[in-house]
């Protein structure tokens, strides 16, 4: 890969599978990772999946054994280890190339399972790669300072800023009802909770710490 080159990869989580009308907003890509079950939920979606990985607990034999002689590359790991599949699905799209990641789920399911996606998501690992998530009808971006995310979405539609994994600073944003200039946001404090578009588009900046930006059901229909 030369540094000018761009690979997006969509890496969609097992668990509740995510509703068909979510194709529409699929990006161009070129590369379609499934965590386990995943597959099941990238097939409804109409990708073509390159890799499945994981323990293979819960996806269904035929079928992966039908998308394995069409070209994809099953990667079975044990089902005793020490990263969710979600964790090694994520990592395995930076491995293959990836700079941009966006992650498909549903949500529900367990609750350590969906906090421990949101702490994947901070992993080191993933520094690099932009990374943007479809969570059910919401959309997730997490920014690393320095660094800023345009958004796009209804005027009046909810903006929730999170500090992830310590407190997140310079934050500076237009477009918004509630003007953040060169500001902090502590990573236990809601005070980035429940901001609202006043135009069509909005821009977050950041200048050191991390930043978790959600947009409340930006995917309805």
């Amino acid at each position: 890969m030369t540094a000018h080159t761009s690979i997006t990869a969509i890496v969609v989580l097992g668990g509740n599978p995510p509703t068909r009308a979510l194709k529409q907003h699929i990006p161009a890509h070129q590369l379609v990772i499934a965590a386990d079950s995943g597959l099941h939920g990238a097939i409804d979606l109409g990708l073509r999946v390159n890799v499945v990985i994981g323990d293979m607990d819960s996806v269904d034999k035929a079928v992966l054994a039908a998308v394995e002689a069409n070209g994809t590359t099953i990667t079975e790991l044990p089902r005793d280890k020490d990263s969710t599949d979600a964790e090694l699905a994520l990592l395995k799209a930076v491995e293959m190339g990836a700079n941009k990641i966006v992650l498909i789920t549903k949500g529900g399911g367990r609750l350590d399972h969906e906090l421990g996606v949101f702490a994947v998501l901070q992993n080191p690992g993933l520094r690099k790669c932009t990374i943007e998530a479809m969570w059910d009808n919401s959309i997730l971006h997490l920014i690393h300072g320095p660094a800023s995310v345009s958004i796009t979405g209804k005027q009046g539609s909810n903006v929730g800023l999170i500090a992830a994994g310590g407190a997140a600073s310079g934050i500076t944003t237009t477009g918004l009802k509630w003007t953040l200039t060169n500001e902090t946001l502590a990573p236990h404090s809601s005070r980035g909770i429940s901001n609202q578009l006043i135009e069509e588009t909005a821009v977050i900046s950041l200048q050191a710490g991390s930043l978790f930006v959600v947009q409340s059901s930006a995917l309805s229909n």
